[in-house]
């Protein structure tokens, strides 16, 4: 691993900031009393950053950069230019993205449509079911347009009950390198439910495996016709899947199953999946529809039926923040390039307009992205960059209150709710790939950005190749990560929070 060291220097370009008052680089007032480790913490901190670093003899490489919020004062780095996969971090810079095109009260539409004439509560033409880009439509929002429908006085549609997903381009799947069956990597398009994943629930039984696919939530648990399940005689590959005729056909290996259990498998076809639902939920309102038809951009003259809004767009983002949700970043990240007049038709293009809008607002010239998530590896970012950027957005507290708080850890490995030291950021994690992005506050009130990149991507790269979901080593080496970006930030609070 190559090693740069540089500290003590003014973010330039768009971070440019006043250098006033006591250079912060310089030794600390009192002595250094940091919490006594199995890391030895003390000879690392006083050795410096390098020495601290090389201590995790980490593999791959390791780009960091930590600045003072107040003045753009670059306090330390080490290889602050290597551009490594951000992985989930990539969501802040989503955040930032998504707010400024689309502003903190954007609030997603789902809505029912009547192409035709409406007469008696017969609606004598089709009832079309239109997605706004909503990441968080759920089967609970859908019971809700039914019922609301009903509540509207129709009861019977005559025509045919179209779908219309093309608010967004439509991608069969997040990131292709992934496992065909996990389910934070489903498919985009202008409409979703439940995160576009469906529940697979298997129990052993006299004869066999009794299985359901549906769209659960704790309310509703409609069973779904366009996902199957069928139970092979082999042990591996444990799924399967295939488009057969408009289903997602799936195959799981009976080998193993066990007693029985439930996971949440990804949705390729988003439209046909809502439509499917929808019809299912409307027929118990009494209203019977044919078997939806999914189109893009329907135009024409139609009639507003009922409307379903989301949540305000800040509380969409700091729920994805939290849960990191990579279906929601990209539906959100999508939505802010085409209300920027993009027309994208893949992850890629929109990403391409995000990376460019971060180099001209954020001063983000050595980063770019393949999509809005992280999921996707091929995406590079720098820790100077991100330092720039988070230096820039803290004057305005746009991102700092929608971060996860962060638990820092005890002498004994354990979350501590009485460290010092405060924490808000946005973690990602890919095997073999860990970093770590966002604010911390010292005890004396000193606040931080900080950016640590971690990434062996040569490893990432070969279990990528073998198809392995759980690759060897690759836990210890994301801990190892996980524990030297505490180490840090520990650091960084005894040498400038004093």
């Amino acid at each position: 691993m190559t090693r740069l060291v540089t500290r003590r220097f003014a973010l330039g370009g768009a971070a440019a900031f006043a250098l006033t008052g006591p250079a912060l680089a310089n030794a600390p007032d009192r002595s250094l009393r940091p919490v006594a480790r199995g890391d030895d913490l003390l000879a690392l901190t006083l050795g410096g950053v390098e020495d601290l670093v090389a201590g995790y003899n980490l593999t791959g490489d390791v780009s960091l950069s930590v600045a003072d919020v107040k003045t753009g004062l670059v306090l330390e780095d080490l290889n602050p230019t290597t551009a490594l996969p951000p992985a989930s971090v990539t969501k802040a810079l989503t955040t930032l993205y998504a707010l400024d095109a689309l502003g903190p009260d954007y609030r997603f539409r789902t809505r029912l449509l009547a192409r035709g004439r409406l007469s008696d509560g017969v609606l004598h033409g089709d009832l079309i079911l239109q997605g706004g880009g909503d990441p968080t439509l759920d089967t609970d929002g859908l019971a809700s347009l039914a019922a609301n429908l009903k509540a509207g006085g129709l009861r019977e549609v005559r025509g045919d009950f179209i779908v219309d997903a093309g608010a967004l381009p439509y991608v069969p799947t997040i990131d292709p390198e992934q496992l065909v069956h996990v389910g934070y990597s489903p498919a985009v398009s202008g409409i979703a439910l439940n995160y576009n994943r469906v529940h697979f629930e298997w129990r052993r039984g006299g004869s066999g495996y009794a299985i359901t696919m549906d769209a659960r939530t704790e309310r509703y648990r409609p069973d779904v016709a366009m996902a199957r399940m069928r139970v092979a005689d082999r042990s591996v590959p444990v799924y399967t899947y295939v488009d057969r005729d408009g289903v997602d056909e799936w195959t799981v290996a009976g080998g193993a199953l066990g007693n029985g259990g439930a996971r949440w498998l990804p949705v390729r076809r988003p439209g046909a999946y809502a439509g499917d639902v929808f019809r299912t939920l409307a027929r118990s309102n009494g209203i019977v529809l044919k078997p939806a038809r999914v189109e893009r951009g329907l135009s024409g003259e139609m009639t507003e039926l009922v409307i379903f809004e989301s949540e305000p767009l800040t509380e969409i983002l700091r729920d994805m923040l939290k849960w990191s949700t990579n279906l929601t970043a990209e539906m959100v990240g999508l939505t802010a390039t085409v209300a920027r007049g993009g027309r994208p038709e893949t992850l890629a293009q929109s990403a391409a307009m995000m990376s460019d809008w971060a180099a001209d607002t954020l001063g983000m010239t050595g980063s770019r992205l393949v999509d809005h998530s992280g999921l996707g590896v091929d995406s590079r970012m720098t820790a100077r960059d991100l330092t720039v950027a988070l230096v820039k957005v803290r004057q305005d507290n746009v991102l700092r209150p929608l971060l996860k708080r962060i638990a820092m850890r005890d002498s004994q490995g354990r979350p501590s709710s009485s460290h010092p030291i405060r924490v808000d950021a946005k973690t990602g994690t890919l095997f073999f790939v860990s970093c770590l992005a966002g604010f911390m506050t010292a005890q004396d009130g000193t606040e931080l950005a900080f950016a640590i990149l971690t990434g062996d991507t040569e490893r990432r790269a070969r279990a990528v190749a073998a198809g392995e979901e759980r690759p060897a080593g690759a836990r210890g080496w994301n801990g190892t990560s996980k524990r030297m970006q505490q180490a840090l930030i520990d650091r960084w609070g005894l040498l400038y929070g004093s």
